[in-house]
């Protein structure tokens, strides 16, 4: 690569054509960084071994790609040749910062032998995005791995006041900066707000209810399914669309909706959703719901902002950071069919008297994920010392 004058940032995290929000994520960052900084990607040969993927496929199948940030794919997780081979990558290209993405003990091998080796000669330059600082279903084994996974970390970015907490609560004595995720803007056709109701068989007069992304225990809809029938009481014309490709098995929810008999009220399309349909189903919404028993942050609400739809979360993580309640969204205690009832119906009381959606315009405006050049700039400076 010829020299430029700008520092270089080397990025070790997934990219094209992984599909998902970590993926996402990481393009967002050196589509953000590549402006002031010579910004490379080192992606991932094999994310994760397809006997521990619970999905369909790991790839982007999309026919519309919307962050495909420029990378090489270097890093096998399950490998040690590559971790050695991207260590002697790293030293050749002499960046200014190495930046590790970390959202799940799993990768704790991997990128504690990167760093490890790498170490050395980049001591006070070894960064750790943590998206999260243990997974959400996290066990005693997740919590020794992440201690593995992060040791050799000089400066960690967290992206919520709760991950930073939990760093700190953990005895990290390393330098802790805060960022937060963007707003993702990316799905949205142009600036077409119209609505998509008609497309699934809903009138103008429907309110709907959008749950959007992969399903697990830990997202809640369960909880959002038991709640359902004490809505439709109150607002018969409540529509609940279901979008996401089911981790669970998907037998346990659509029985339960039977018992509770409310099948004509609910659509599942259980699917991972290329990026050309995402904006049919979030268009569609009056309130996007994120019942969730756990979390730190989530795309899904930013997702949600990026179409100024207003969100219903639970006080559970970092949520309720990025929620304005009764302004931008409704903030609810967890674990409670009953409160997401009167979170529901309080939104749509309020809906007839609050700019829910000039609100989020406004709260967009102070997004700290648009301040990210200036934000490495420091850290690369801090480093430097």
């Amino acid at each position: 690569m010829p020299y430029t004058g700008k520092k270089k940032i080397l990025i070790i995290g997934p990219a094209y054509p992984y599909r998902g929000g970590n993926a996402l994520f990481v393009s967002y960052v050196a589509d953000s960084l590549k402006e002031k900084f010579d910004v490379k990607i080192l992606n991932y040969k094999l994310l994760y071994p397809s006997i521990l993927f619970p999905g369909t496929t790991q790839y982007d199948k999309s026919a519309v790609t919307i962050k495909k940030a420029e990378n090489e794919r270097v890093v096998n997780s399950i490998n040690p040749l590559t971790w050695i081979k991207a260590a002697i990558k790293i030293r050749k290209e002499k960046p200014d910062l190495i930046v590790f993405d970390w959202w799940h003990p799993f990768f704790s091998f991997c990128h504690f032998t990167i760093s490890y080796l790498i170490k050395k000669e980049y001591k006070n330059k070894i960064l750790f995005i943590t998206e999260n600082f243990v997974s959400h279903e996290g066990h005693f084994i997740d919590k020794v791995l992440t201690r593995i996974g992060l040791s050799n970390a000089s400066s960690f970015l967290a992206l919520s006041d709760k991950v930073e907490n939990e760093l700190k609560a953990s005895g990290y004595n390393k330098k802790i900066y805060q960022s937060e995720l963007p707003i993702y803007e990316c799905y949205k056709p142009g600036d077409s707000i119209v609505s998509t109701k008609p497309k699934f068989g809903y009138s103008n007069g429907n309110k709907v209810l959008l749950f959007f992304g992969y399903v697990r225990k830990y997202k809640g809809l369960d909880i959002l399914i038991e709640a359902l029938p004490d809505i439709i009481k109150e607002i018969p014309e409540i529509r609940l669309l279901i979008v996401g490709e089911f981790y669970d098995n998907p037998a346990m929810y659509v029985e339960r909706i039977k018992d509770l008999g409310i099948e004509k009220y609910i659509k599942i399309v259980n699917k991972f959703v290329p990026n050309e349909e995402v904006g049919e189903y979030y268009l569609a919404c009056d309130l996007n719901i994120l019942p969730y028993r756990s979390a730190t942050q989530s795309g899904i609400l930013n997702v949600s902002y990026g179409f100024l739809k207003p969100v219903l979360v639970t006080k559970v993580g970092g949520l309720t950071e990025f929620v304005n309640n009764e302004r931008t969204g409704i903030i609810i205690e967890p674990n409670s069919p009953s409160a997401i009832v009167k979170g529901v119906l309080d939104f749509f009381k309020l809906e007839e008297k609050v700019d829910f959606s000039g609100n989020i315009r406004g709260f967009i405006k102070e997004n700290k994920f648009e301040k990210l050049p200036e934000l490495f700039q420091e850290i690369i400076e801090e480093s430097s010392k």
